[in-house]
């Protein structure tokens, strides 16, 4: 598989989401590798993630990755229902906004920025509600943080 469409906070996030990543598909047992795979080795071992049951309702316990096995915890929060949370044993944890992977890529785009943006306030749920509003969402997206247009 190609590289995944991942953006992620430079240096420390100071907002609820540490970036964003858009997968191709919907196999979670197909991107998470990838996704791992293409994530800084000097984070240490990815361990498990959490992920929303909406997103990913067919979303195996675990997860193969090169060298070792990822723990998949799903959950009904709808904190996690357009997230991902990634964990590593020694370092600590990342969340990323997930994009459905049919979503446009100009809102694709847009959404990879602006949860990558360190002073972005919005949570996954919000952030994806406010893109997918389209022009008319727009004053409202960037009165509450996301990015203007590009």
């Amino acid at each position: 598989m190609p590289l995944p469409r991942l953006r992620l906070t430079p240096d420390v996030s100071h907002g609820p989401l540490d970036g964003a990543w858009w997968p191709r598909c919907d196999a979670l047992e197909l991107e998470l590798p990838v996704l791992v795979g293409s994530l800084d080795p000097g984070i240490g071992t990815i361990t498990r993630v959490t992920v929303g049951t909406a997103a990913w309702p067919d979303a195996p316990q675990e997860v193969m990755a090169p060298g070792h096995v990822i723990e998949v915890v799903l959950t009904d929060s709808a904190a996690e229902a357009h997230a991902i949370t990634v964990e590593c044993g020694t370092v600590g944890s990342w969340e990323l906004l997930v994009i459905p992977p049919d979503e446009p890529a100009r809102v694709a785009t847009r959404l990879l920025t602006a949860a990558a943006d360190p002073a972005n306030p919005l949570s996954a749920p919000r952030l994806l509600a406010l893109a997918e509003g389209g022009l008319d969402g727009q004053d409202t997206w960037e009165s509450e943080g996301g990015p203007g247009p590009g």
